[in-house]
């Protein structure tokens, strides 16, 4: 059976977003509709992204890592958001694996984001209906788009080539490629809910900080006390810049 799934590249993800970004603008203009937002910029922002981009710090100062840690829908092959939905809204297509939800069927109820131990199920907050990553199913089977751009949308503008996309229970596909040569793991698999989407772990790099270079040096030209500064007769920021 076909499992068309993620690999994410944790080495070379610079945690830039454009996958969240892109995610947010193809599917909210999709078949997967409004992806609902309120008062995005201000001071309690809420919204429905099928992607997030977390982020971290590891180890101790001053030898400390930043990790950036993509997470949406896994697209398990146990998915045990479907066998709680008491409407069947909630299903995993056989044809590619693809787990999806269906609006008209989708009451609300929240059981399926209780059931996923991934956290990745959300509320849209104005259809009253759960959703979720979908790998972009309206964009990936489009015989109208170029073959080249039947991909997801986070993979067609990730700019590091951190994120894969693929058949992993075809041996010889990418996906299922990069896996096997590059330690592949799927994540929490003590849940034993098999999911398909698997991370690239990242290939550490030692770089050790000498305590020396941690020492504050002043600025010598604040030293001298030979600041730039502008002359008198010179307009001020203010005269020659319109804000």
């Amino acid at each position: 059976m076909t499992q068309l799934a993620l690999v994410i590249d944790l080495n070379v993800c610079v945690g830039c977003h454009a996958c969240v970004t892109s995610c947010k603008e193809w599917n909210t203009s999709g078949a997967a509709g409004v992806l609902s937002d309120d008062n995005p910029y201000g001071r309690d922002p809420t919204g429905t992204f099928f992607n997030r981009v977390q982020t971290f710090e590891v180890g101790e100062y001053p030898n400390t890592q930043t990790v950036h840690f993509p997470k949406s829908c896994l697209h398990c092959e146990d998915p045990p958001c479907v066998p709680v939905c008491p409407t069947g809204a909630s299903y995993k297509r056989a044809a590619d694996g693809i787990v999806l939800v269906d609006y008209d069927k989708c009451i609300g109820c929240k059981y399926c984001a209780w059931a996923c131990p991934y956290g990745v199920r959300e509320l849209d907050a104005h259809e009253k209906v759960m959703k979720k990553c979908t790998l972009c199913v309206d964009r990936i089977y489009d015989e109208l788009l170029p073959a080249a751009d039947r991909r997801p949308a986070c993979v067609m503008a990730c700019p590091t080539n951190a994120r894969l996309f693929g058949d992993v229970h075809d041996p010889a596909s990418e996906v299922s490629q990069a896996i096997r040569e590059r330690a592949g793991y799927a994540l929490m698999p003590e849940w034993g809910t098999s999911p398909a989407n698997h991370y690239l772990p990242r290939r550490r790099a030692e770089v050790k900080v000498r305590a020396e270079d941690l020492a504050r040096v002043d600025n010598p030209l604040k030293v001298d006390g030979k600041l730039p500064r502008p002359r008198p007769d010179e307009p001020a920021l203010d005269d020659v810049t319109s804000w």
